[in-house]
């Protein structure tokens, strides 16, 4: 079958989808749209600033035409930075060695890339991992060196200790330098807290538990409480330092089998609680967490972790108060049985589920199985606003003002100003515009008339075809960093 008779098959394929869910589930005006870009996986390494600022680009570019409002980007993959950091070193998955100045910083160009698209910028650290590998070369200035106190060995990787009131105080630091320097919307930690146990290999932690124990008789729960007082010093630590920024985590997708806690899921499979350590029910009950990604990333019908008894237990089980958001795997969506829609489908109809995060970015761009063909056309066709957090649910922005529709020599144009606020988080960061044709049907809520999510103070309408010109209906409204949306002001136009 040629290429071109599968993108019409793909075409009439969608188009009968839509006509059949056009009623019995629109697009949501609200939702977090997600794609992961890892830089652990070496996919950038070695190229050069043009090279690897190109690459970035065309990634973005994409993202935005599907739809994407958040990017999550690994910025320190094994305590080393993709930007310039006052504590450690330049990534080797930049240039190939540890400690090199690049001679760029790639994260600000990512930060300010994403922000003109409208996309927000995740901040994807790993809090604990210092080697992936035991060949991994260090470089001198690495606080392993200067304090191999503090690490652990485990499965041939090396962690910072986290038993160690050091390692979270310095995890903290990091946190607080990245979140304070850079415009970022979110710190983001993925599933990797205590490390993935190894067959017939402990965790060389005995001694400390024996010399710190504080009270607590059994090392599981000592290890979780390790773990919870590094979440909670990280919230003190952006509430103190940056409030305007989100914390998020993405864990691993079973929080505890039913065979060992009730409270548990239909499952059969590695547990978060029991074997990494994390008590995710215990930080969002908290309200450490300003979202939960959990990576759902097996499929409907998997016999040890199904994907929809899973997509009920995290709706069941995570607050109110924080984001709740679904790790897919694109690729294990298309294998064989391709279940894409039927995964997408299954967690928009959920009420309590407030968006997606897609992994990873290089199989949405490989457009593999089609997925980004699909989703483009049959769940992304209109922009999306990502939720706004609990926390900074509040005071709208002002309305804009001067709205003005002009003709240009590229055909009408609708400008508007923003006005001028003292405070910086109340100021707008992008625009939300609307369009409906009679002034009767203005409905904000309505995400098949927003037609557009710009960073820019105009919006081009196209030039009027046919003689007779029609009346149409733009509304323009403000939106915060914190994605609050003012109420919006009507321009009636003619095209």
């Amino acid at each position: 079958m040629t290429h071109q008779i599968r993108k019409l098959l793909l075409i009439a394929s969608i188009a009968a989808f839509c006509l059949a869910t056009a009623t019995a589930q629109l697009p949501p005006k609200r939702e977090l749209r997600g794609v992961w870009m890892p830089t652990v996986t070496g996919e950038y390494m070695g190229l050069d600033e043009q090279e690897m600022k190109a690459k970035l680009i065309k990634e973005l570019d994409k993202m935005e035409q599907l739809g994407i409002n958040a990017v999550i980007f690994q910025v320190r993959p094994e305590a080393d930075a993709w930007y310039d950091s006052r504590f450690e070193p330049w990534s080797r998955f930049i240039t190939g060695t540890q400690g090199l100045d690049p001679g760029w910083n790639p994260t600000q160009f990512v930060i300010d890339e994403c922000h003109k698209r409208c996309i927000e910028f995740h901040a994807w650290i790993n809090p604990y991992r210092v080697k992936t590998s035991q060949a991994t070369r260090l470089d001198r200035r690495h606080i392993m060196n200067k304090h191999p106190e503090m690490f652990i060995e485990y499965g041939g990787q090396t962690f910072f200790n986290p038993a160690l009131r050091e390692s979270r105080e310095f995890i903290c630091n990091v946190i607080k330098d990245l979140a304070t320097h850079y415009d970022i919307d979110a710190i983001h930690m993925d599933d990797y807290f205590y490390p993935y146990p190894k067959a017939g290999e402990q965790l060389p932690d005995y001694y400390d538990f024996k010399g710190q124990a504080r009270g607590f008789a059994d090392i599981g729960d000592w290890r979780r409480d390790n773990v919870n007082k590094l979440i909670k010093q990280i919230r003190d630590t952006l509430d103190s330092s940056a409030p305007w920024v989100q914390l998020g985590i993405s864990p691993f997708g079973i929080y505890r089998n039913e065979t060992s806690d009730p409270r548990g899921s239909k499952t059969k499979g590695l547990q978060n609680y029991d074997d990494l350590y994390a008590d995710i029910l215990h930080w969002v009950e908290q309200g450490w967490l300003d979202y939960v990604a959990p990576q759902l990333y097996w499929e409907v019908g998997h016999p040890a972790a199904d994907y929809d008894e899973l997509l009920r237990w995290w709706s069941d089980n995570v607050p109110e108060g924080c984001l709740l958001y679904i790790g897919q795997d694109v690729a294990r969506s298309v294998r064989g049985e391709n279940q894409q829609r039927m995964k997408l489908d299954s967690l928009r109809a959920d009420k309590r589920i407030d968006g997606y995060c897609l992994y990873p970015v290089k199989e949405v761009m490989a457009n593999t199985g089609e997925y980004a063909d699909v989703l483009y056309a049959a769940y992304n066709a209109t922009p999306a606003l990502p939720p706004v957090a609990r926390r900074f649910d509040g005071e709208r922005p002002k309305k804009v003002r001067k709205v003005k529709a002009i003709d240009t020599s590229d055909g009408k144009v609708l400008f508007w100003r923003a006005k001028k606020v003292k405070d910086c988080f109340k100021q707008p960061v992008k625009y939300c515009v609307y369009r409906f044709d009679r002034k009767k049907d203005i409905n904000l809520d309505s995400s098949f008339a927003l037609t557009a999510v710009t960073s820019d103070t105009f919006v081009k309408l196209g030039e009027s075809t046919g003689r007779k010109k029609r009346k149409q209906f733009y509304v323009i409204t403000a939106v915060d960093r914190f994605n609050n949306e003012s109420a919006g002001v009507v321009k009636k136009v003619k095209l």
